[in-house]
């Protein structure tokens, strides 16, 4: 860890001392970011009669998160431009980043193992098409060069990222390294997302884009088994598809957005009758780990708002379904999510750039998954060896945001989880976070 944070040091003053020197002009042809985020949590010892291999552990525990990602982009011609984020990441969750569907922490959804680690996280190629002569300028940020955007365009995304940069988005409920930390969330809780471990995948994404409708399309690809950290490319035989259709809206001048999305996955994700009734009869184990033979299909739901209500406070809320009949490849075991919530800015104390957030989740899963996790099932986040008491899982999230300069945020963040993994023989688990994340 000590060499992590020297080689983020040298980084960090690296990109301060190149971002000092840019510009935010449309003639500049290649612009650098930088983002760190540190997320320690703890949580006390809680009341559980019994444990599994992949249950919370009871105990108080203390666990940090860190990733640290540069943004280097570069504009090729007109209306094209390219991306390249390598990123490091280190730390672990509690108990793994395993024993609750509604993981507390979202950034170690990145992290593979608790050694830190570079890879490549996105390196991808944007066009943009244009329908229409008026224009916008989009100013320069983390994977954005300052361009002028044409109101009305298509725009075509390839390569490696996550998908989720361009669906499910939320004005106050998307990014764990600023807004909510609790992975139901940061994301619709049943959509089974496409992503290695570290949350990214190689595909494409092409959208419609106009001042009040948005249509997007994608396909891409899936792990070659649940939460694997390599990407299956038989894709004849595994993939996911979404498409995602926004109405931008306006109320007595306040803005939002609603969005529709419906997805459908495809991958070795095991069926979880075929499971249990393989393992009465002695022919199997209960494992939907690895799965066996491709064929195993997941569809899904989402509806997603964000809306002003004045020009301090908004008002998000999100609700998601699957079918639940297979093992879940890619997110996390959650089939049905229900979450609402407000966000509050500073203004009125003379904080304006400071939020307060709070929100509520509900977490459910089919009645094939209580099945399989009673029968003893684990899958690849949750499994208590038994299940004798389903709940749903109900998450508290309120968190405060601190600018401390204009580069680096501290926020303190407090979870109440009720029956964790769908059991209400355990918990609740209280959460308390700080987090520091550094933008430049």
């Amino acid at each position: 860890m000590k060499r992590l944070l020297s080689l983020l040091t040298i980084l960090f003053f690296s990109v301060t001392a190149v971002s000092a020197q840019q510009t935010d002009t449309l003639k500049k042809r290649i612009n650098f970011h930088f983002q760190l985020t540190a997320i320690n949590q703890s949580h006390p010892a809680f009341h559980a009669p019994y444990s599994g291999r992949n249950s919370l552990q009871p105990g108080a525990e203390e666990a940090l998160s860190l990733t640290s990602t540069m943004f280097i982009g570069a504009r090729l011609w007109k209306g094209a431009s390219i991306y390249f984020n390598p990123e490091i990441s280190g730390g672990r969750g509690f108990s793994s980043a395993v024993g609750v569907a509604g993981f507390p922490n979202g950034e170690t959804f990145r992290i593979g193992s608790s050694a830190p680690a570079l890879y490549l996280a996105r390196l991808f190629y944007r066009q943009h098409i244009a329908l229409s002569k008026e224009v916008d300028t989009a100013c320069d940020d983390a994977n954005q060069i300052t361009e002028l955007v044409p109101l009305k365009r298509i725009t075509v995304t390839a390569g490696k990222f996550a998908i989720a940069d361009m669906f499910d988005n939320n004005s106050f409920s998307h990014d764990p390294r600023t807004q909510f930390m609790n992975w139901s969330l940061m994301s619709a809780g049943a959509w089974d997302y496409p992503a290695n471990t570290r949350g990214y995948t190689d595909g494409i994404v092409i959208e419609y884009i106009t001042p009040a409708w948005a249509v997007r399309i994608g396909t891409v690809l899936v792990p070659t088994y649940a939460n694997g950290p390599d990407l299956d490319y038989h894709y004849g035989r595994a993939h996911g598809h979404v498409v995602e259709v926004q109405k931008n809206m306006v109320f007595g001048k306040r803005k939002g957005s609603l969005r529709v999305l419906a997805f459908r996955n495809v991958s070795k994700a095991a069926n979880y009758k075929e499971v249990i009734d393989g393992y009465i009869n002695h022919s199997d184990s209960l494992n939907v780990i690895n799965g066996q033979k491709y064929g195993g299909v997941k569809y899904g739901f989402a509806i997603n708002c964000d809306q002003e209500l004045t020009n301090d406070l908004g008002f998000f809320f999100r609700g998601s379904w699957n079918d639940g009949q297979t093992a879940t490849w890619a997110f996390t075991e959650i089939d049905r999510s229900g979450s609402l919530g407000i966000n509050l800015s500073g203004r009125s104390w003379h904080r304006p750039n400071d939020t307060f957030g709070i929100a509520a989740v509900v977490n459910g899963i089919s009645s094939s998954h209580r099945a399989y996790l009673a029968a003893g099932g684990y899958g690849f986040i949750i499994g208590d060896g038994k299940l004798t008491d389903f709940k749903t899982e109900n998450v508290l999230e309120t968190y405060y945001s601190a600018l401390i300069n204009t580069s680096l945020k501290i926020s303190l963040g407090y979870q109440f989880i009720q029956n964790p993994a769908y059991n209400a023989d355990r918990g609740p688990v209280n959460v308390f976070s700080v987090r520091a994340h550094i933008i430049i």
